[in-house]
């Protein structure tokens, strides 16, 4: 890959991020309070409730957090790892993470699917909109399909786009 295409490419993986992160702040919140699962050191936490569910594990030297606002999310980290996963209006998101790296998954709306995975040392991120199914594996290029989705992965410098 040429520096021009992954200059190009880099740009509109920030450009694309930064939109679902305003259309995330953006979006109207349940009224019942969220499932929230942080996980910072040696730690386990879950929480189901009427206002979604969530899961978050994290190792010695890790941390973990996991958000469901009318959702599931889970987040696992091991020692020396981020894991960061938030799931909102019916999506499901998941994140795992192992040394060094640091996943973060967002899924909104219905049917909205995403999981991530650090295998290596680096971040990702993956974004699933409504009908979404959007997967990082860290090993693999990342996969965007069905409804609006996102992924970047620094691990493997690649990314996709579903506009869908």
């Amino acid at each position: 890959m040429d520096r021009l295409t992954l200059r190009r490419s880099l740009g509109l993986t920030a450009g694309v991020g930064a939109a679902w992160l305003g259309v995330l702040v953006a979006a109207p919140t349940a009224t019942a309070a969220p499932a929230e699962c942080p996980a910072p050191g040696p730690s386990m936490t879950q929480d189901t409730g009427a206002g979604g569910s969530c899961s978050a594990n994290s190792g010695a030297g890790g941390a973990a957090a996991a958000y469901g606002f009318d959702g599931a999310a889970s987040a696992d980290a091991e020692p020396t790892s981020l894991a960061l996963a938030i799931a909102q209006n019916g999506g499901r998101a998941t994140a795992d993470s192992a040394d060094l790296s640091g996943p973060a998954v967002i899924a909104i709306g219905p049917g909205a699917t995403v999981t991530a995975t650090g295998a290596r040392p680096g971040l990702s991120i993956g974004i699933a909109g409504p009908g979404a199914t959007v997967a990082v594996t860290g090993v693999t290029p990342p996969t965007c399909s069905g409804g609006f989705g996102f992924a970047g992965d620094f691990q493997m410098w690649q990314g996709c786009f579903s506009h869908r």
